[in-house]
């Protein structure tokens, strides 16, 4: 698979990773994956890590539910694939809802992901959810 590929089937398989079926979805990730987040959680590195992160938001330990992304654009070369994504979910604390924009960059190597990078308007999101200062 090419990387926009593997980029498009792992969005497909979100919904079901996040019910709690994710065996399809951690198929396309490498063992030694490293999942480059960001901000005071810094990289995470390996298939358990990303499972953790996708247990932890389909827990509902993130403070959020409802939770969906809807890519409005791709762009791919090679083996990197970069989406442009609206992000949608529900605050679980206050009920309210957000929308923001945001991306994320995987590089794939034999079909599956070895490294990923996601950035959201959390600013934004922080407005919407009246959480901002």
């Amino acid at each position: 698979m090419t990387a926009a590929e593997v980029h498009q089937r792992i969005l497909e398989l979100y919904p079901e990773a996040l019910a709690g079926r994710m065996d399809e979805a951690l198929a396309l990730i490498d063992p030694d994956v490293i999942d480059h987040r960001g901000g005071t959680d810094g990289d995470h590195h390996g298939l358990a890590a990303w499972r953790e992160k996708w247990e932890r938001t389909a827990s509902g330990e993130t403070g959020f539910h409802d939770v969906s992304v809807e890519v409005e654009q791709n762009v791919h070369d090679g083996d990197l694939s970069a989406n442009v994504y609206l992000s949608r979910g529900t605050h679980t604390a206050s009920g309210r809802r957000y929308e923001v924009r945001g991306m994320d960059l995987i590089r794939v190597r034999d079909g599956r992901i070895v490294e990923h990078w996601a950035i959201r308007d959390t600013v934004a999101m922080g407005h919407q959810l009246g959480l901002a200062q």
